[in-house]
């Protein structure tokens, strides 16, 4: 028992102040063999350190135009040689426009970020029940040099084989210092264990026999690894995004009104449980999901409510414990607020009471997308990437209570994201100067929405939403034109999104992927400058990339007040995998920065370290001994 006011119990037919949601679903049901659900998804209209001595820094505000942001596609400059498989064949069966993702690592243990792709494949008859095609990998790596320039890898490493690929999740799950690989699927989703030695090639063992990965006949999307049961390693948090099948697509059998059969939107498929696989070390993975509290039931029906996208760690409550949010397509959105203790995970589902399970209408959207940040000092924020002709959700946080308002339109992300279908989503200081900025993968599900819905494309351009500063009034996000952006502002069928510095001069480029295209890998063009810290965790063994830590920096400062914050983990966006390392500029004459490091619960060493950053334009490894 926990002494917390009573959770209200989930119900899709009732939730979220009911009337009008219950006409959109009738009437998007009733609407197979019109394709009338592509016009009718949408909305109703309308712990900080405490340092020593010099001057705090002057709030940035945005007074003027912003400088732009340019980004250019270097991928095949760079040496990355890949169009994703959809397996299209005129069927329009589901997963074939949802796809795929990416993830950035340190394969190889050099320090840069090497780069995987994830790959669909040709159906062989029945996903669930034949092997996908044969010789075609859907796991692909791409080693860094350091300087952005990449070489395949895949052959050779271990990670060769076919499956219907979506998306991937990093971390050490075998704790021994290198940094392994889950990979979701239509089907059985797969481990990968880095087996790489220092100065040696790529090398992963296939572990999701001896690992006991599940079998269940699912269609895994993203993932993240925590330490969810506090026991000092990594477990893995798996969306699952509908109960689908080929006979079941075909059954719904979704038309565009003078086209035909059509990708069609979830409400025409029952929900899935998240899977939450307990880290048992030799014993493998084990499903815990229903007792750690990631199962979640129509109260009516007692059948599984989530329809999963997205997934991202926080600790919005600040008790020094790593909370899930999860973004639901069609259906409430997920907030898992963690009340466990070492050795035993325990979640309890708050997203209704905390504001964050509807949109400011009381409408379930459909969310894909999903990172969190702070956009104001101690002030957390959960953004989440919807549907066209939806806005995308900002939830802001209201004190440390784990209640959120969505303000998507008084702070400017709202009338500017309607027209987008948005499924990648990033929060991070693009432009290095000191605050958390947001950029949004952009790209429609249906090739012909154009013939039925003229406002909409296929091919949507990139959005970077920049941060206009600490002590700047509402709107606090400001839309980059086009022009502004470079190649982000590119026409694609925008799905995965995660940042990374590929090439080692301290901003963060980006790897967004294409539902049946080629990537693209978007080096950030900003104007050289040194006022910036990459911030790299050497954590304790079992997770020594610290995930699930809280990461804070300040200036060191007579008066200091906490400016930036991030909880360490990769899980973010759509399918993707981003580096956990933070990156964060600094203001100008700032050159001593304290940087506070709160370790997760389970850590079992030092619970915060604190380091005095000397100096700016680098990157520094703050470890768990650090005190």
């Amino acid at each position: 028992m926990h002494d917390h006011a009573p959770e209200p119990q989930h119900d899709d037919g009732s939730i979220g102040r009911a009337a009008r949601w219950s006409i959109v679903t009738i009437v998007a049901l009733g609407a197979v063999g019109t394709g009338a659900w592509l016009l009718l998804r949408k909305p109703a209209p309308a712990r900080e350190p405490d340092p020593t001595p010099v001057t705090p820094a002057v709030p940035r505000v945005i007074d003027e135009p912003p400088a732009p942001v340019p980004f250019t596609d270097v991928a095949k400059a760079a040496g990355i040689d890949f169009i994703h498989t959809t397996g299209a064949s005129g069927e329009f069966l589901l997963p074939e426009t949802m796809g795929g993702g990416v993830g950035f690592l340190d394969v190889d243990g050099d320090g840069d970020q090497d780069l995987v792709l994830i790959d669909g494949c040709r159906w062989q008859g029945e996903p669930f029940s034949s092997e996908p095609e044969p010789d075609h990998d859907s796991v692909r790596l791409w080693t860094n040099d350091g300087r952005g320039q990449f070489r395949e890898a895949t052959n050779g490493s271990g990670l060769e084989g076919p499956r219907y690929g979506m998306g991937i999740a990093t971390g050490d799950l075998d704790g021994d210092g290198r940094t392994d690989l889950f990979v979701t699927a239509v089907g059985r989703n797969a481990v990968y264990l880095n087996r790489t030695e220092r100065g040696g090639g790529p090398r992963f063992e296939d572990a999701t026999d001896r690992l006991n990965v599940p079998r269940a006949s699912r269609w895994g999307t993203s993932a993240a690894m925590v330490d969810g049961d506090q026991d000092g390693d990594l477990d893995v948090i798996v969306c699952n995004y509908v109960r689908w099948s080929r006979e079941i697509d075909l059954a719904v059998d979704y038309r565009l009104t003078g086209i035909g059969r059509a990708y069609g939107s979830p409400t025409g498929f029952e929900g899935v449980d998240l899977t939450y696989l307990r880290n048992d070390g030799a014993a493998g993975l084990v499903d815990a999901t229903a007792e750690s509290g990631f199962a979640v039931a129509n109260a009516s029906t007692g059948k599984p409510v989530g329809k999963a996208l997205g997934v991202v760690l926080g600790d919005w409550n600040g008790d020094g414990r790593v909370d899930v949010a999860i973004a639901n397509d069609t259906v409430a959105n997920f907030l898992f607020r963690n009340e466990g203790s070492p050795g035993r995970a325990s979640f309890v589902e708050v997203g209704a009471p905390s504001g964050i399970a509807f949109d400011r209408n009381g409408s379930a959207t459909g969310a894909m997308g999903i990172d969190t940040a702070w956009l104001r000092p101690r002030q957390w924020a959960i953004a989440i990437g919807n549907f066209a002709n939806e806005m995308s959700s900002l939830y802001v946080e209201r004190g440390t209570t784990m209640s959120f308002s969505d303000d998507a339109i008084i702070e400017g992300l709202g009338p500017a994201s309607r027209a987008f279908l948005t499924f990648g989503l990033v929060m991070a200081d693009m432009d290095l100067d000191g605050d958390a900025d947001l950029v949004q993968a952009n790209g429609h599900i249906e090739e012909r929405i154009a013939k039925v819905q003229p406002s909409q494309a296929w091919r949507q351009r990139g959005q970077l939403f920049l941060n206009a500063g600490r002590g700047a009034p509402s709107p606090l996000l400001r839309e980059l034109p086009a022009g502004k952006i470079g190649d982000l502002a590119r026409p694609v069928v925008g799905r995965g999104l995660a940042t990374a510095d590929i090439d080692g001069d301290g901003d963060l480029d980006l790897a967004l992927t294409q539902a049946g295209g080629a990537p693209m890998l978007l080096r950030n063009d900003l104007p050289a400058h040194g006022r910036w810290l990459r911030i790299v965790l050497e954590g304790p063994p079992g997770n020594p990339q610290g995930i699930g830590a809280l990461v804070t920096v300040a200036p060191f400062a007579a008066e200091p007040s906490t400016t930036a914050a991030t909880i360490v983990s990769g899980a973010r966006s759509y399918l993707s995998a981003c580096d956990p390392a933070f990156t964060i500029g600094l203001p100008e004459g700032q050159t001593k920065t304290v940087v506070t490091v709160t370790w997760p619960a389970g850590s079992r060493l030092a619970s915060e370290s604190r380091v005095v950053v000397d100096g700016t334009g680098r990157s520094i490894v703050i470890r768990a001994s650090d005190r």
